[in-house]
């Protein structure tokens, strides 16, 4: 195997590093983020790319990066910071680790809806100022009130179940068909959910269609009083609209760990949040544990020696999933256009070059086709002539 060059981007976790070195492979690990022709240029000789969220590889990146690069692993749970189409075309596998960070963002929810619930945030900043304020006024309990969930994925699943255990009624909206957990109970539409409940929490993808849809509407929808929460992203909520509604009155609190824009680490951060009453900001630390930063690291990392090592792309975001063997002599992996006789014209060239196939398996997603076949012997030149096929994106031999 030719060598293999890591390099891992804001600070991920030296497991990680640890994993990938194990591994045989070079790493290069640096704290900051990177974007546009920095990011470009840092790619020279380059197979695998670390990042979390704060660095964007963008098309343009990836039309400039040199041809080394093999896959991206995402350190974290959204993946909206590449472009996965362009990675595709490219035939670079994108990797995420979409579990490892559950429990931690549902836990900060939970404290944060107590907290809320409490005026903790209130009650500690005049403490700090030397204001003895002991009242109950605006302080409740949370068991018995309604949470709503707006996304009922990974996250909001979960969040569910340990609501209940505290007591809660949970309602939730997902627009895909999700199976309730406990006792919760599915709202026939957004606007129903708004009405009933005194908590609602945001845990919705970051797909483009999602972009601003929790605006001034939606919280006048909201109950009088209600508190407001969002751990999903930042852009999918009228940071505005919310403010006024704290304002006013009409919600009485919110808790925002993601933002629209997002100053690296020491910048000022600047919000129309800031300063108002009951709220808790955070500087998207929702997944941002010492638990969850190891499992993620462990995870990726694996991930990505997998796909180097055997070409398995199990768990791929941006590539069809196939799930990849003990390799049984040599591995040809083959990316490919998802068109008519590709694997047709791929077994003649592998007849051509008298390989004896021991194993072979194909996936497709959308325009792109992948397929592992495991050789036992071949005619030297093989790799070149697939490669000169016209519907290869990318071929190796391992």
């Amino acid at each position: 195997m030719e060598s293999v060059k890591a390099l891992l981007l804001e600070n991920i976790h030296p497991d990680a590093t640890a994993l990938l070195e194990a591994a045989s492979f070079e790493v290069e690990t640096r704290r900051g983020s990177l974007r546009g022709a920095d990011l470009a240029a840092a790619l020279d000789g380059v197979t695998l790319l670390g990042i979390r969220s704060a660095s964007k590889l963008t098309a343009e990146v990836l039309q400039a990066a040199p041809k080394d690069l093999l896959a991206v692993g995402a350190f974290c749970i959204g993946t909206n910071q590449i472009d996965l189409d362009a990675a595709r075309a490219r035939g670079i596998a994108v990797f995420n680790a979409p579990y490892s960070n559950t429990r931690s963002v549902v836990e900060l929810a939970v404290a944060e809806i107590i907290a809320l619930s409490r005026r903790l945030g209130d009650k500690t900043a005049q403490m700090h100022q030397g204001v003895w304020n002991k009242s109950a006024d605006g302080s409740h309990e949370v068991r018995g009130k309604r949470l709503g969930i707006v996304g009922y994925g990974n996250i909001g699943s979960q969040l569910s179940v340990v609501a209940e255990a505290l007591g809660m009624r949970v309602v939730y909206f997902d627009i895909a068909d999700k199976l309730a957990l406990g006792n919760a109970r599915r709202a026939d539409t957004l606007e129903q959910l708004l009405g009933e409940c005194d908590f609602v929490t945001l845990h919705v993808d970051g797909r483009p269609g999602n972009a601003g849809f929790f605006g001034a509407p939606q919280f006048a929808a909201m109950r009088p009083g209600s508190i407001f929460l969002n751990l999903s992203r930042g852009f999918v909520v009228d940071i505005d609209a919310l403010a006024d509604a704290l304002r006013s009155g009409h919600i009485g609190g919110a808790a925002i760990d993601v933002h629209p824009k997002e100053p690296d680490n020491g910048a000022s951060f600047e919000s129309p949040l800031r300063g108002i009453d009951n709220v808790i900001l955070t500087p998207h630390v929702g997944g941002s544990t010492l638990e969850a930063q190891v499992d993620i690291g462990h995870y990726v990392a694996t991930k990505l020696i997998d796909y180097v090592k055997a070409g398995s792309t199990v768990m791929s975001v941006n590539l069809p999933n196939v799930a990849a063997p003990e390799i049984q002599g040599r591995r040809v992996t083959h990316i490919h256009q998802n068109v008519p006789g590709v694997m047709a014209e791929l077994n003649a060239v592998l007849s051509a070059h008298q390989a004896n196939i021991a194993f072979q398996s194909l996936a497709t997603l959308g325009d792109v086709g992948y397929a592992i076949t495991d050789v036992t012997s071949a005619d030297p030149g093989l790799l070149a002539t697939i490669s000169a096929m016209p519907a290869t994106i990318r071929a190796r031999v391992i």
